[in-house]
């Protein structure tokens, strides 16, 4: 019987300090972010799409993807933003499929799908359990700025740009606080492991 968890948080909430504990364990990480940036290299479907759409302005010389003139043409058009992410989504969520289906095939009974914006996205169908990794406003807001070396106001910016955590936590079938020291969050990962019986293939 597999196990698919869907891993989430919220930005500087430290799910990536969550996903590399589980991926030392052996447990195979699917990252939605690699993903995302691995289907609009040159050559993709995605990536023909996007030049389709927007145009040869978004591409640079050396012809991969002009990142930020396509961010600029998308961050103030919601159009524009929905064209982008109807191109891309359907594909990074297929390649998702794709190689949670290669590692199940491979042995493993639990793989991890780590998803920053699994509640935004609505992505619930591709998990069996959500694990979210949780931390108080403040703590976030002072970890981002320390972070980015960014401002107060820009910092809060991005993060009311997501749902906020307190929302996601209803909805989660296991919560890892990251509030305190980094052993405190190994030890309810350790604990998680043990409820949900996560196990690695053995080598």
């Amino acid at each position: 019987m597999s196990l698919i968890i869907g891993l989430t948080g919220g930005i500087a909430s430290g799910k990536s300090t969550v996903s590399t504990y589980l991926k030392q364990k052996g447990i195979p990480i699917v990252d939605a972010d690699k993903i995302a940036r691995e289907v609009v290299e040159p050559d993709e479907d995605a990536y023909k799409k996007i030049v389709e759409t927007f145009g040869e302005e978004v591409v640079t010389s050396d012809e991969t993807l002009h990142r930020k003139r396509l961010g600029e043409i998308v961050f103030n058009d919601p159009l524009a933003r929905e064209k982008l992410n109807k191109i891309v989504h359907p594909a990074v969520r297929q390649r998702m499929v794709e190689e949670k289906n290669r590692w199940l095939n491979e042995g493993y009974q639990t793989v991890v799908l780590d998803i920053p914006l699994l509640f935004e996205s609505d992505l619930f169908h591709l998990v069996d359990k959500v694990l979210l990794v949780y931390v108080d406003e403040e703590t976030q807001l002072s970890r981002l700025m320390a972070r980015d070396q960014s401002t107060k106001e820009a910092a809060l910016k991005r993060i009311q740009a997501q749902m906020p955590l307190k929302e996601k936590v209803e909805r989660a079938d296991a919560i890892i606080s990251n509030n305190d020291v980094l052993e405190k969050t190994y030890e309810q990962i350790e604990q998680l492991i043990s409820d949900w019986k996560i196990c690695a293939p053995s080598p």
